[in-house]
């Protein structure tokens, strides 16, 4: 018998993971998690009350996930738009790397009420907030001229969300397309020119 809370707790993630992913939130039961995962209802409950709590913590695990890859990616970059740079490009490569997860966060998500919106919208402050800092340090640093911090921050979420949502449903364009093409749109929507690399 599995003692080992955390494994099991890990387990049942990636076993509703997979099944809402395919199947959507409201098709998806709590029998089909407990069986993909080799656990039980009760271990289910144990961890999630319900399974909206389940499928929230999956939406965090996500957000966890992208914030944590894009800090550790501009560790070793210079400050100011360089740093912009790769928050982006690892924002994503992050999506495109993490289909499945995407799929939940950004489409999933949508029209399944107000907890559901709330987390959402929770996800895209705390990255319009990491981004916005990014700017911030370019400005202060005379990188770019200033500019609506926030309105820029959210803008850019739009424009990533829009793109990677379509990627998700069609698979086009590809996340190489979309990191090479998007780039360029955003880092010019504040008058920067990265140097050619």
């Amino acid at each position: 018998m599995n003692r080992d809370p955390e494994n099991t707790r890990n387990k049942i993630l990636d076993a509703a993971l997979d099944i809402f992913s395919s199947k959507g939130y409201h098709d998806t039961r709590l029998d089909e998690i407990a069986d993909e995962s080799h656990t039980s209802k009760g271990s289910i409950y144990f961890h999630f009350p319900n399974k909206e709590r389940l499928f929230l913590s999956l939406v965090d695990q996500f957000a966890g996930l992208l914030e944590r890859r894009v800090r550790e990616a501009i560790e070793g970059a210079p400050v100011g738009m360089e740093r912009v740079q790769v928050a982006l490009e690892t924002c994503l490569s992050t999506f495109g790397d993490y289909r499945r997860p995407a799929k939940i966060l950004l489409v999933q998500a949508v029209g399944l009420g107000q907890p559901f919106e709330q987390k959402r919208m929770e996800a895209n402050d705390r990255f319009a907030r990491l981004i916005g800092g990014y700017l911030k340090e370019a400005v202060d640093l005379g990188h770019i001229e200033p500019v609506d911090l926030e309105v820029v921050s959210y803008a850019w979420m739009g424009a990533i969300y829009n793109v990677i949502i379509r990627w998700v449903y069609t698979g086009e364009p590809t996340p190489d397309r979309i990191v090479a093409g998007l780039m360029p749109t955003l880092l010019k929507s504040v008058g920067y020119e990265p140097p050619a690399r």
